[in-house]
């Protein structure tokens, strides 16, 4: 029995959907356009989450920008890694 993927839910909280930010590059069933609104919106809620939280950072948040811009980074070559 498969699982279906939630995509409409994956963009509300991509960090619930996916373990990892690399997670999001192989999954299934997605196309890289798909894979981008996902990485680009987990950079936007990472980016606010670290601004909200910029004098009691965790220590683990900007590895986690760092990871989830990579990750976009691959699908995009570079270009256009920036929230929307």
């Amino acid at each position: 029995m498969s699982v279906s993927f939630d995509y409409d839910k994956a963009l509300e909280n991509p960090a619930l959907a996916f373990d990892t930010p690399e997670a999001v590059l192989s999954q299934a069933g997605l196309s890289d356009a798909q894979k981008i609104e996902i990485l680009r919106r987990w950079l936007f809620d990472a980016t606010e989450i670290a601004d909200a939280e910029a004098e009691g950072m965790e220590a683990d948040r900007p590895l986690l920008e760092r990871r989830v811009a990579l990750a976009l980074e691959s699908l995009t070559n570079g270009n256009d890694v920036e929230p929307a």
